[in-house]
């Protein structure tokens, strides 16, 4: 059995998700939901990656690094990559051109660049979203890879250019490009789990964990050097509750044999 690699991802939102994504910048309560994570979440989870040891992927809007400058700063001291989340947690399918989507990004690098002294070499997208341009820009900029989209469940796989999706004609894959590709999953996101709405009520949080732990065993079983990764938000997955339920997935996982916990960086860069 080839070893497996977990990448623990964490989105630190703060309240950009609020103010940028859903329109909630007039809304007391939900930017309070933003502030828990940075607040109590966020050294929650630096406390639970403390105990095991871990390196973790942190993808931080260039927001949380201006308004929160000291949590961020704690991630980094911790011993964490942080890589680029965009500025403002824009959709970038909702950008009205080329030219404000680089402009987001170029302010996300240099925040980052600003807090760590090094430029980020890894994008995701805010909601896991691509405009018509969100590639070409991360070619342009020098990224080396995403972790945004999810063409694969375990298995980097390199981007591709120039696709075609005419509803009349067959789909064309397009060419592949050098950037990589460490997928994701809505099944493997606490925030689509456990983010509570009015109209959805709750998750059954004890079915939400045992899927996450059978996905890690089914990997380990059947895919050679598979790469398991699983995101999550301060505000969401930093209640107590979650923590101790996080922390009993974690074990698991670290007492397989040959199971490699790393940062998107270094997968990406092994391939």
């Amino acid at each position: 059995m080839s070893r497996a690699r977990v990448c623990l991802t964490v989105d630190f939102d703060g309240v950009s998700s609020w103010i940028h994504s859903f329109g909630e910048a007039d809304s007391p309560t939900n930017l309070s939901r933003g502030l828990f994570g940075v607040d109590v979440g966020a050294p929650r989870l630096l406390d639970l990656f403390d105990d095991y040891g871990v390196e973790t992927t942190w993808f931080v809007p260039g927001h949380t690094v201006e308004s929160f400058p000291e949590a961020v700063e704690a991630v980094w001291a911790a011993g964490h990559d942080i890589q680029h989340h965009g500025w403002s947690h824009t959709r970038p399918g909702t950008y009205p051109d080329t030219a404000t989507e680089r402009a987001d990004i170029t302010r996300g690098i240099d925040a980052i660049e600003a807090l760590t002294g090094r430029r980020p070499s890894g994008y995701r997208s805010p909601s896991w979203d691509f405009s018509p341009d969100t590639l070409s820009l991360l070619q342009e900029l020098n990224f080396d890879w995403d972790s945004s989209q999810m063409g694969a469940e375990f298995c980097p796989y390199p981007l591709r250019t120039d696709w075609q999706a005419p509803a009349d004609e067959p789909f064309d894959r397009g060419r592949e490009t050098d950037l990589i590709e460490v997928p994701v999953s809505w099944q493997r996101d606490d925030f689509p789990a456990f983010a509570f709405d009015r109209q959805r009520g709750y998750a059954n949080e004890t079915a939400v964990f045992e899927m996450w732990e059978s996905q890690f065993e089914w990997m380990y079983r059947n895919i050679d050097d598979g790469v398991y990764v699983l995101t999550m938000h301060p505000q969401i997955m930093g209640y107590g509750h979650r923590i101790e339920r996080l922390d009993a997935l974690v074990e698991t996982m670290a007492a397989y044999p040959n199971v490699e916990f790393t940062t998107v960086d270094d997968v990406a860069a092994s391939v």
